[in-house]
């Protein structure tokens, strides 16, 4: 795409319903590997990463059928080949793929994981977390190749909540023998749709959603069930949206719980809305004060949501200040 061609200033009404979570999506998809034979996700986006997962699914003799907004996968079939760099740099979300195949298979081997340029975004969290249950890592040019002959289930420190750590250890620690407490997890929504999704499939978890969680390691896993989440970054966009050229604005899918933040600073500077079961309408505000945002990890203020917010923002009277602390390269936008 060499351009985008906005016409502004038109007022927004009707509704609208928010689509499945794309981070909760990304990690279910590589997560049904672990059943024996078959498992159905409901409510996946329509997004490039989503096709791209399926090609690696295919690539390792899984059978796929995307029909309307569900995804069958049998894996009845699975097999452990390298994930070569044309399909794993495609996306953030295809290091999920070393949590899976190291827990079924004991070894994976895959080229370094894409996505935004957002900033740094090292994986060593994930690396230490399998390393401590036991894996072996090695790093060959722009290659991982991690292997385990035994998986033993521990007690892990993470020295920062990292979703993508927290999901790929937690996915790990399903093959090891015997119990694994992840200390200092991170706590968002997409993390509880993962451990939903183990449950379904008969893993014994527990405090998922909270700093300490705890894996029982099984190999017995097989018809896992479970919808995707409504995803709370394009929940808050659209609500962004409508405070700055809503005309009673219907959005509907929205979870509060997982946008308490959002809201929370939306009341803050003088915008008002509606709830009403799952559905949130909202109007132009026509007088927003200034305010102060800093972005933390959940349930704080998503860094995701920094940029709509920063937009909005420059509608407020006085000075507002944002500060970034996840993510260096957020502010390319401004």
């Amino acid at each position: 795409m060499s351009k985008i061609t906005i016409e502004g200033n038109h007022r927004l009404s009707g509704e609208i319903k928010i689509s499945g979570a794309k981070n909760s999506a990304v990690a279910l998809i590589p997560t049904a590997l672990l059943a024996k034979t078959k498992s159905v996700i409901y409510n996946v986006p329509t997004i490039s990463d989503i096709e791209y997962l399926i090609k690696i699914l295919e690539l390792l003799n899984c059978k796929v059928e995307h029909r309307e907004d569900a995804l069958y996968i049998d894996s009845s079939n699975l097999e452990n080949k390298p994930i070569p760099e044309e399909l794993s740099v495609q996306m953030r979300a295809s290091y999920y793929f070393m949590g899976v195949l190291l827990a079924k298979f004991g070894r994976v081997e895959m080229s370094f994981p894409g996505g935004c340029n957002i900033g740094a975004r090292p994986i060593d969290i994930h690396i230490k977390g399998f390393e401590q249950l036991g894996a072996k890592v090695e790093i060959i040019k722009n290659r991982y190749i991690i292997t385990a002959d035994k998986l033993v289930g521990k007690r892990i420190y993470f020295d920062f909540p990292s979703v993508g750590a927290t999901i790929n250890v937690m996915l790990a620690a399903v093959g090891a023998e015997g119990t694994t407490i992840i200390d200092n997890a991170a706590m968002e929504p997409e993390i509880v749709n993962v451990a939903s999704f183990l449950i379904n499939m008969g893993v014994k978890i527990t405090g998922a959603g909270t700093k300490r969680i705890e894996i029982e390691g099984t190999k017995n896993l097989d018809n896992g069930v479970i919808e995707v989440f409504p995803d709370r970054i394009e929940s808050g966009t659209y609500i962004i949206i409508g405070a700055l050229l809503g005309d009673n604005l219907r959005i509907k899918g929205i979870i509060k719980e997982h946008i308490e933040a959002l809201l929370m600073k939306l009341k803050e500077i003088g915008v008002e809305y509606k709830i009403e079961s799952d559905v949130l309408t909202i109007s132009k505000c026509e007088h927003l004060k200034s305010t102060y945002i800093k972005t933390l990890v959940f349930p704080g203020f998503p860094t995701d949501l920094q940029q709509p917010m920063t937009t909005l923002l420059t509608q407020a009277e006085g000075k507002s200040i944002v500060e970034e602390t996840l993510y260096e390269n957020r502010f390319k936008n401004t």
